[in-house]
């Protein structure tokens, strides 16, 4: 993936750490930045089914999770799968799309499930929607509902790249792009395995204290009216534990539940409307929980 995406490589982690969590990536920034090239980036070191959405306002929820069809010659109804059935979705620019489109994901994201016509088909494993979009300020978007983010385990934004890296990308990507010669790294079996290996990561009832004191610290912070709900909490633990298998331990300390805060509350937590005025930042916020929370010791 660093073949392919220059002088960014924190967003490569957090793209690893989450696919090996079982979670699902929110890639949010302008147009331009790399956030697609990253995802395919993604999709193309697994060796596993991949499909791509173009989110737009005339999407239509079947166009994601699929449609029943009559069938003349069988007299009977069948159902053809959408492009949510593959390891990874690719969901391209999620917020173009209108609220009843969006809401086609929840069930998927959430329980690796979709219905149609009553009947309940199961999505491939592992499974894994990489979304990006721009901000919300920008023309044709539909902002995201807080069902819908909070099924995001993490939100990066890409940023500008650095001016060595910048000259990098002009002198590779000019005449052609290098994901045409990215390769798999990774089988579907051992994508698998690893996964597994991730879930079997130890985190002592002291840290699993710990990151419910830090939840509950930002439900109660004067500057946010909505906190980490227990689902945030839930993958808090398990990108802790995907923090601690790349870091090559097999247990979770304090430092991972910390790295993977911001990535992981920066889209959840929702300031007061005087917070709001006065400026006030979500990092901020994220920090002060950090710094006031102690391990095993509440605030």
């Amino acid at each position: 993936m660093a073949q392919v995406i220059d002088g960014k490589p924190e967003a490569i982690r957090t793209s690893l750490v989450v696919l090996l969590a079982g979670g699902h990536l929110l890639v949010e920034d302008v147009p331009g930045v790399g956030k697609t090239v990253l995802a395919k980036a993604l999709a193309r070191s697994v060796e596993c089914t991949v499909n791509r959405i173009q989110f737009t306002p005339d999407l239509l929820p079947s166009d994601v999770t699929g449609v029943s069809i009559f069938s003349v010659q069988n007299q009977d109804f069948s159902f053809h799968p959408g492009p949510i059935f593959a390891n990874i979705v690719i969901a391209d620019e999620i917020n173009r799309a209108n609220a009843k489109t969006q809401a086609a994901l929840l069930e998927c994201m959430e329980e690796q499930q979709v219905t149609v016509d009553s009947v309940t088909h199961r999505l491939q494993r592992p499974f894994m929607v990489m979304a990006t979009q721009n901000p919300l300020d920008a023309e044709g978007t539909f902002a995201l509902p807080e069902a819908q983010r909070d099924r995001f385990m993490a939100r990066i934004s890409m940023g500008y790249p650095e001016r060595d890296a910048e000259i990098q990308i002009l002198r590779t990507h000019h005449e052609r792009s290098p994901l045409d010669d990215l390769s798999p790294a990774l089988s579907l079996e051992q994508l698998r395995d690893m996964i597994a290996q991730v879930q079997q990561v130890e985190v002592s009832p002291r840290l699993a204290g710990y990151v419910v004191d830090l939840g509950r610290a930002t439900r109660t912070h004067p500057q946010v009216s909505v906190g980490a709900s227990p689902r945030s909490l839930i993958q808090w633990v398990r990108a802790a534990k995907a923090n601690a298998a790349v870091s090559g331990r097999d247990h979770v300390l304090p430092e991972d539940v910390r790295d993977v805060a911001p990535m992981l509350l920066s889209h959840r937590l929702i300031l007061s409307r005087r917070a709001l005025a006065e400026g006030v930042e979500v990092s901020t916020v994220i920090s002060e929980v950090l710094n006031h929370t102690a391990v095993g010791g509440g605030r």
